[in-house]
Parts: structure tokens; C-alpha cells; sequence
């Protein structure tokens, strides 16, 4: 018997037993805390009147006031309990798998080495002793760095200079250990390789225990203002992307908020793919938009998005509106319910009073201060309207409390007037918001001015921009996935709008599959301008594909680019060509295809065409033979889909069939190349290429070697 398998299966009995024993502990106290909350809503509710409408004024103080006590309680046994249950998920994280890998490390010279447990969450005993360390502690980079001997890792700034005597992977269950590996090297990793075996799951899995070398340089790079990443297909972007902000909700534990974080994604499909992650390592997601949904967060989903915005129209309106002058008629009243609360003329009054600046973010400003200063003024003159006097005074009780928050009596003229104003406040109030917002502001006309023509939800915001300066000033991070699908003028108005965020921006310049978007030139260009500089990095590694469908995929590269790229899997099965002269013919293999991937194959099998209209023709011809995804679908963890080639962004599959790999459709372009390219690469053990007709002849350089080799 393996003595060292005997050691470390003793050693997690221990641990498990810790993190059972922590779980009952959180059990009962959640339990006691549940009971408790409980008799003292009880207790506190008995003593309360539920119907304030019949009792006496000072009476219904008493009883308001108590139940604002009641609040107050439940607030607090509230924050009490979600930090338990937080606690408690962390816990029952432990309890699927209580840690990945061990290092042995010596932390002096001359003194006996340490063996430090690294998993998904962290663990300490009673003392606070860590019995498993958090992946994104510092001490957990020197397993990363796979390097036996002399290494280091930094706390504080300070670097620790120490000896790894030892770096081992677990495969761990609950309590079972199944098999341990001590490795160095990122091509015999074992963890690796066999998750790598593994199917497609319907949810993106943390890589959290297979995390490689280069993808570790991304994860852990210094928190930087642009840090541009480029990746091949199947090198785990979006997997190093996940772990990126879970490293960084760790380093800013005590600082950094979920709202603070924005995630854009290429759509929703893929947006409930990988909903799980961070949920996994004890996250909480961050704010999460497609381009759209971002819009639509801003008011502007009734529009054209501006996908394609000319960069030259922006620079434009930037350039046009220090020396612009507003008429009148780019003005608004400001309304509420129908009431006027100040005109046009007078908004355009307080923008003349300081005419001596340009137009843009300082004057206007001043403007909206000078706007509340007279909105408040006229709340001022409202107050003293009879019929809004009347319906303050005809006001009961619960009225009153929502109001005032007690009852009021006014006796005097000047006590009636004070009262009335409140109300005016509670009425109107919201008008303060509007001047904020510059909804005063007719932008869409002031943007027809200038350009000559209506404009789009892009040239929209980038004007409020212009002229009001806003922008999600509170959000300190910005993560782009798939940020090669970006047109130059969504990353110019990102990265204006996030204008004190930090960037990450993570794509393939080979899988930009629209036409008009940035090169990685242009990506690169926009935020040196935005951040002064951009750090960049590389993931050269498939870890998707096995080796023949990166061999299909990469001979769409030039030849340069091919010898840089390399996939680690084990060889596996050759990639299926055929072309068909007739429709019968075709369909016939194409069921054939998707019966067996039905029947036979483990996983999930995907039917990738370019477009929506080449979904709508084979769903009728395959019918149930196949489930359609459409935009917001879930994917299933197994059976057949089709969907477009949009929706297939970022998704990996465990057999891939391009069923419309026809001239027709895949022409010898750039664009046409980038496409069938994104569309092969989504395969990880299994590639299938269809043609209705003629073959594209962008595979004529891998057929000709795939003869050679023959």
C-alpha cells in the first residue's frame, strides 16, 4: 500500500472532520438565531397597534415608532443571519471538495518545511491557523508557478523568497482521496488532462485547480488600468476572465463591492453560462450586460444601438461642442404630474448666467446648481397655493405618516405654509433627480444640429457625456469578453463612460465575425488614449480541442501564426469533411449525423450555422431531431442543439457539426475565414464539416496536408 496515499487520506479525514464538525456548529447557531429572531418579533409585535387610523396623535407616535424599532431589529438579526449563510456556503463548498493541491514549502533556510493545502476557500481552526489556504492567497501562487526549487511570492509589496520542495494535486470527492499527482510542469498535469477528458457541462466550470502557467500571469497580473489579453480558441478566456474577478474581489475584500464590477458579455446564452462560477468560489456576480441590455439600462432600448457607429461621428460632436450655443427649442420644461416647475426660458436663462464658459460638463454644472437653487425656490412660492394647501390640510392620517412621518396639525397661516411645503417636496421632489439627469436637455435635437441628421443610442449617451459629464463614476472595474466583436465606437464610449474604471479586455482577433469591427491595433489605440497605456498578454494554448480539431481550426491561420499555437490534449479523433452535390444527399448524412450524436455520443452536440435563416431551414428538416437555441436559451448538458453562429460565441461542445461549410457561405475572405474558424474551434473532442455543394475552399490547404500525411 502507497504509505504517502495512506497519509494524505488520514490527513483529509481530519479536515473533513473540521469542516463537518464548522458545519453543524453554523447549523445550530443559524437554528438558535431563527428561534430567537423569531420570540422577539413575537414579543415586540404583541405590544404593537396594527391600525393607527382611530387612535390619538401621540398614540400613534408610540405605536410608529415602535415599529420602527421593529425594523430596526430585523435589519440587524437580518445582517446577522446572511453573514452565517455566507459562512455556511463557503462550507458547503469545503464539504464537495475541501481542497485541490499541496505544496511543501520551506520558508527558511535551515528550517523544516510547511505543507500548505490550497483550495477554492479558505479555512482556519479556532486560532485562525489556516487549515486550507484560498487559491488567491499569496502563498498559493508559488503552486501556480510550477516551479520546484527557489521561488517566491509577494505579500504586501514585499517579496517572500522561498524553497518548493514539493507541488501535488489531489483528486478529491468529499472525503475520498482517488488519487494524488506530484507534477511540475504544465504538460504533465495530470488534474489537467483529466478534466480535459471530461464532456461539456450545460454551466462553465472554475479551472480553479488547473489554473496553467500563463493563464496564472493574466489571473494575477498587477491591478493595471488596460490590460489587453489575447487568446486563441479553447485557450480559457473566459475561465481566466471569471477567476481574474474572483482574484480581484479577494485582493479588495474590504474595499470592493459586486456593483462596483461590470461584466459585458456577447449575449445571454452565454450569460447563463457561466452564471455559476463565481457563485462557486463564494463570489457574488457582478453586474452583468450585452451591449444591448446596456443600452436598454440607459433608456435607450427603443433604438438603434449604434453597433455601427462611425468613430468620425463621435470625434465630431467632441470636437463641436465647446463653441456650440443651445437655442431655446434645445431646451424642455421641467414637468411632474403635470406640473410646470421651471420653463425652457428659464433653464435657458440659467445657462446664459455662465455664458463665460465653453459648453460641457463645468458649465453645465453650474447650470443644474443654479437649476435646484430655483426649483426650490419655486417649491417656496407652490406652498403658498390654496388648492395645494387644501389637499395637505384634507390629508389623514396615513397620509400624513407617509408624508411627514407623524401626524401635523398646523395652526397659523406660517405653520400651514411650512406644512405645505413639505408636501410640495414629497410631490415634486423627484424634479431634483431630472435636472441631474440633464432631462431638461433635448439631446436628440442638439445631435440632429450638429451632425445633420437623428442619431443612434450610441451617439446619445456619447453626447450626454459631452455635455453633463456622466458616466458610472462609482464603477472601479470593467471586464470585456469577446471585446473583438466591438466596433471602435462602443469601446470609445466604454471607455469614456467607465472613465475612472480599470479594464480587461480578453478576445481572439480571429473570431471577429462581424464586419466593421476594431482590430486589436484599434482596440490597442482607444485605450492608450483612454489610460495612458495598456499592458497586454498572450494564451497560446488550446485547452478546448484536442490536437486534430486545433490542426483543422489553426490551418486558417497564416503559417507564422500556426507555429506559435499548441493544444495539450491526448490525440483523438480526425475531424469529418465531406461535400454533397445535392440537397438530398446532404440532408440524408446531416440526419444521419445527428441521429447518432443523439443516440450514441456523450455530451452535447451542436449544429452551427451562420445565421438565423440557415436555423429556420434546418429546424424544419431535422424537426425534433434537434432543439433550437435561441437568444436568452439555456443550454442543455446533453442531447443535439442548433443555433446561429452569434449565439455559438464563447460555448464549447463536445461534437461540433458545421453544417453550411459550403463556398457560398464560407467564400475565401478574411471575414468568411475568421467565421468558419470561431465555428471549428467550438468542437473539443469532435468535428463534423458539412457542405451543400461546392466545399469552401478555405480548408483546401488542410485537405492538402491531411493527403500528404495520408
Amino acid at each position: 500500500m502507497d504509505k504517502t496515499f495512506e497519509a494524505e487520506q488520514r490527513h483529509l479525514d481530519e479536515v473533513y472532520a473540521t469542516i463537518l464538525a464548522l458545519r453543524d456548529e453554523l447549523a445550530e447557531e443559524l437554528d438558535e438565531h431563527q428561534a430567537e429572531m423569531a420570540q422577539d418579533l413575537r414579543d415586540m409585535s404583541d405590544e404593537l397597534r396594527p391600525d393607527v387610523a382611530g387612535i390619538e396623535a401621540d398614540e400613534a407616535m408610540e405605536t410608529l415608532a415602535a415599529i420602527e424599532t421593529l425594523n430596526s431589529v430585523i435589519d440587524a438579526y437580518n445582517q446577522r443571519r446572511d453573514f452565517a449563510m455566507e459562512r455556511m456556503q463557503r462550507v458547503l463548498a469545503l464539504l464537495r471538495q475541501p481542497y485541490f493541491a499541496m505544496v511543501r514549502l520551506q520558508m527558511r533556510p535551515g528550517r523544516p518545511a510547511r505543507d500548505v493545502y490550497i483550495g477554492a476557500v479558505g479555512l482556519t481552526d479556532k486560532n485562525r491557523n489556516p487549515i486550507v489556504v484560498d487559491w488567491r492567497s499569496p502563498v498559493a501562487e508559488t503552486y501556480y508557478k510550477q516551479e520546484n526549487g527557489p521561488t517566491s511570492f509577494s505579500v504586501d509589496g514585499r517579496t517572500r523568497n522561498v524553497t518548493l520542495e514539493l507541488r501535488r494535486q489531489f483528486d478529491i470527492e468529499r472525503n475520498i482521496l482517488r488519487m494524488y499527482f506530484d507534477t511540475t510542469v504544465a504538460i504533465q498535469d495530470s488534474l489537467l488532462l483529466g478534466a480535459l477528458k471530461r464532456h461539456h457541462s450545460e454551466k462553465l466550470q472554475a479551472i480553479t485547480a488547473t489554473i496553467q502557467r500563463e493563464q496564472n500571469e493574466v489571473i494575477r497580473h498587477d491591478d493595471v488600468p488596460a490590460l489587453l489579453v489575447s487568446g486563441i480558441a479553447g485557450s480559457g478566456k473566459t475561465s481566466v476572465l471569471l477567476q481574474r474577478i474572483a482574484y480581484m474581489f479577494y485582493q479588495e475584500r474590504e474595499r470592493l463591492r459586486p456593483e462596483q464590477v461590470t461584466l459585458f458579455t456577447p449575449n445571454a446564452v452565454f450569460e447563463h453560462y457561466i452564471d455559476s462560477v463565481l457563485p462557486s468560489l463564494g463570489e457574488t456576480n457582478p453586474r452583468v450586460f450585452t451591449w444591448r441590455t446596456f443600452m436598454e439600462n440607459e433608456g435607450l432600448g427603443g433604438r438603434d444601438t449604434g453597433a455601427q457607429t462611425d468613430p468620425e461621428a463621435l470625434r465630431t460632436l467632441e470636437q463641436g461642442v465647446p463653441s456650440l450655443s443651445l437655442d431655446l427649442q434645445d431646451l424642455q420644461d421641467i414637468r411632474l404630474d403635470g406640473e410646470t416647475l421651471l420653463r425652457a426660458s428659464q433653464i435657458q436663462s440659467a445657462l446664459n448666467k455662465f455664458s463665460q464658459f465653453d459648453l460641457g460638463p463645468r458649465r453645465i454644472t453650474l447650470t443644474r446648481d443654479e437649476l435646484h437653487d430655483r426649483l426650490e425656490r419655486r417649491f417656496s412660492t407652490l406652498a403658498r397655493r390654496e388648492d395645494l394647501q387644501e389637499r395637505m390640510l384634507t390629508m389623514d392620517v396615513d397620509e400624513q405618516t407617509q408624508v411627514f412621518g407623524e401626524t401635523v396639525s398646523p395652526e397659523s397661516e406660517r405653520e400651514v405654509i411650512a406644512c405645505t411645503r413639505e408636501y410640495v417636496v414629497h410631490l415634486f421632489g423627484a424634479a431634483h433627480d431630472l435636472i441631474d439627469d440633464c432631462g431638461w436637455l433635448r439631446i436628440d435635437r442638439v445631435g440632429q444640429r450638429m451632425l445633420g441628421r437623428s442619431i443612434n443610442a450610441c451617439e446619445w449617451l456619447w453626447l450626454r457625456m459631452l455635455l453633463c459629464g456622466q458616466g458610472a463614476k462609482d464603477t472601479r472595474y470593467v471586464y470585456v469578453d469577446e471585446v473583438q466583436d466591438y466596433t471602435v465606437s462602443q469601446l470609445m464610449l466604454l471607455s469614456r463612460y467607465f472613465s475612472r474604471a480599470h479594464f480587461l479586455l480578453l478576445g481572439d482577433a480571429h473570431q471577429a465575425i462581424r464586419e466593421g469591427t476594431a482590430s486589436w491595433d484599434q482596440i490597442r489605440d482607444v485605450f492608450c488614449a483612454a489610460k495612458d497605456t495598456v499592458d497586454e498578454c498572450s494564451l497560446l494554448t488550446s485547452y478546448r480541442s484536442s490536437p486534430e480539431i486545433t490542426d483543422l481550426f489553426s490551418s486558417l491561420l497564416s503559417e507564422q501564426e500556426r507555429g506559435t499555437l499548441s493544444s495539450v490534449r491526448r490525440a483523438g479523433i480526425m475531424p469529418t469533411i465531406r461535400a454533397f452535390n445535392d440537397t438530398d444527399s446532404y440532408l440524408e448524412a446531416l440526419r444521419n449525423t445527428v441521429a447518432t450524436a443523439r443516440d450514441q455520443d456523450e455530451g452535447l452536440t451542436a449544429v452551427i450555422v451562420l445565421d438565423s435563416r440557415r436555423v429556420s431551414w434546418l429546424s424544419k428538416q431535422l424537426k425534433d431531431q434537434v432543439t433550437v437555441i435561441r437568444r436568452s436559451d439555456h443550454l442543455p448538458a446533453n442531447g443535439v442543439v442548433l443555433l446561429d453562429l452569434a449565439l455559438a460565441k464563447g460555448l464549447e461542445f463536445d461534437h461540433v457539426i458545421v453544417a453550411d461549410a459550403q463556398e457560398e457561405v464560407y467564400p475565401n475572405t478574411p471575414l468568411a475565414c475568421r467565421r468558419l474558424y470561431t465555428a471549428i474551434s467550438r468542437a473539443m473532442h469532435k468535428a463534423t464539416v458539412f457542405s451543400q455543394g461546392p466545399l469552401t475552399p478555405l480548408l483546401n490547404s488542410y485537405l492538402t496536408t491531411r493527403e500528404d500525411l495520408a
